[in-house]
């Protein structure tokens, strides 16, 4: 159960955060930039983070239950199961918000990528270094 708080705590903040900052990228907010333009960002990222929370929470989790599942294959070790969810993460965050609009491409597709990846690879490294892990039972003989 704590795999899924850490999840639902980290993802929404840290997706949310890097969608506003690939959005403003994108919309070209970022040519002419000064102190007072990255103040009015962190503004806008705290005015919205709740919901950053609404609508992440949901995605936050069921990347979690990937990360549950991947968990008790022994054969998959912390760094690849951490790849794993980030690679998954970034497909659905990709084709979720990416190809949208005559600009669509490579890097929108990458940028929007990225939005799932670094959440869901930062909440798998926490659950990894701070919560016990399941360890597998002996078979039955």
């Amino acid at each position: 159960m704590k795999r899924y708080l850490v999840f639902a705590l980290v993802g929404p903040f840290v997706g949310g955060f890097l969608l506003l900052l690939t959005t403003t990228y994108q919309s070209g907010y970022w040519a002419q930039t000064n102190l007072g333009e990255v103040g009015k960002l962190f503004a806008v990222f705290f005015k919205t983070l709740q919901y950053s929370y609404l609508f992440g929470f949901l995605p936050s989790l069921m990347i979690g239950a990937i990360d549950d599942i991947l968990v008790h294959i022994r054969r998959i070790g912390p760094v690849l199961r951490m790849l794993l969810v980030g690679l998954f993460a970034f497909v659905l965050a990709s084709l979720t918000y990416s190809s949208r609009g005559p600009d669509s491409g490579a890097v929108q597709f990458i940028l929007y990528g990225l939005v799932g990846f670094v959440p869901a690879v930062i909440s798998s490294w926490l659950v990894h270094k701070y919560i016990k892990e399941p360890q597998p039972m002996p078979a039955p003989t």
